[in-house]
């Protein structure tokens, strides 16, 4: 007689088998017909989606996405690496009882809690322990969250910049709609899969406009990426970086990216940025990774381009995304830093559940 466990190895095998298909599907290739867009003055919209505008940009092909894949989600779901990173027991009583200080605490990945003028916002959030559409399958999270959800001040605001599952787990935005209600503001598309989930209290957003939230100036900005949770729906929805400039203080979130000179642009006209939050995680293999994600080098680019002050690291080291070592992005980006002549100071690599004041 067969143990229970593995009759239920044979049976999650195939599912994760769907799943590979599944994400080498609905991932974009670089091949197929033009699209004109609606209007000429925002080429990124197109009539049945969106597209990145940078006349570089060309995503991977076939080849490279059957060649990278399905080993990536064999080996997240079945030989998962272990990460032995520091971490910040923090349970959240400075950030209930703060009221005047401005904070960022990186919970892990792309989340931060955010405490600007009294407002409480949260990026990207994801508590779960996949990124993934199923509990047995892909991306499993190698570090806690470094704030437990229950730890949570009041949650005002909560900044979405696109849809894949480490960025958007349905899990945590359902919990948070039930016991916070904060205002939940995301890219153009996006408002219908909230409504689908039971979620209303959202307000979606083209790039380069602007919305005053609590106070608070925020601004939808162009980022270069791709969207999609299934076969089905590549790039329905738009991807987006953020600003969100305060009384005094300005903070960027660059959501995921690849490297473009939109960046400058942005600096010109919104910068200079107290606080920039830039990914340095997700680039091996370069043939997939190097049109929609950004090396450790390219992000201290970037911060150069938004003319930041303080670089907060992020996408790295909490979910088995990709093939480099867990600890590189870190080591990278700090030796490029050193490289630039860069006050230590202005370039945190936070711990999970670290808090700063900014």
């Amino acid at each position: 007689m067969q143990k229970p466990e593995s009759i239920r190895k044979r049976i999650r095998q195939p599912f994760a088998l769907l799943l590979c298909v599944a994400w080498l599907l609905s991932l974009p290739s670089g091949c197929g017909k033009v699209a004109e867009p609606l209007h000429k003055d925002r080429p990124h919209i197109l009539k049945d989606g969106f597209r990145n505008t940078d006349s570089a940009f060309a995503p991977p092909s076939l080849w490279e996405r059957i060649m990278f894949v399905p080993v990536r989600i064999w080996e997240t779901t079945f030989h998962t690496r272990t990460a032995d990173l520091p971490f910040v027991e923090n349970d959240g009583s400075a950030l209930r009882s703060n009221r005047t200080e401005d904070t960022v605490t990186w919970v892990g990945h792309s989340t931060f809690l955010i405490q600007l003028d009294g407002v409480a916002i949260l990026t990207d959030p994801q508590w779960s322990e996949r990124a993934s559409p199923v509990t047995f399958a892909g991306p499993k999270r190698l570090m806690p969250p470094g704030l437990p959800f229950e730890e949570l001040p009041a949650v005002d605001l909560v900044l979405i910049s696109h849809d894949h599952y480490d960025h958007l787990d349905v899990d945590t935005v359902q919990r948070l709609a039930r016991m916070h209600h904060p205002l939940f503001i995301v890219p153009l598309g996006l408002k219908a899969w909230f409504a689908d989930i039971g979620i209303t209290k959202v307000e979606e957003m083209d790039w380069w406009e602007i919305r005053q939230v609590h106070g608070l100036t925020v601004t939808c900005l162009p980022a270069q990426h791709f969207s999609g949770r299934s076969l089905w729906d590549t790039n329905r929805r738009l991807w987006s970086a953020w600003a969100v400039a305060g009384r005094m203080k300005r903070f960027f979130f660059a959501g995921d990216t690849g490297y473009y000179s939109v960046f400058k642009e942005i600096g010109t006209l919104l910068g200079p940025f107290d606080l920039a939050a830039i990914p340095i995680g997700a680039y091996v293999p370069p043939s997939m990774m190097k049109m929609t994600h950004v090396t450790p080098e390219q992000a201290l680019q970037i911060f150069a381009d938004v003319q930041g002050q303080r670089f907060v690291a992020m996408h790295w080291g909490t979910f088995d995304m990709t093939e480099e070592p867990i600890e590189e992005p870190a080591l990278r980006a700090k030796a490029e830093a050193d490289r630039l002549g860069l006050d230590p100071s202005r370039v945190w690599i936070m711990k999970h559940g670290e808090t700063r004041s900014w």
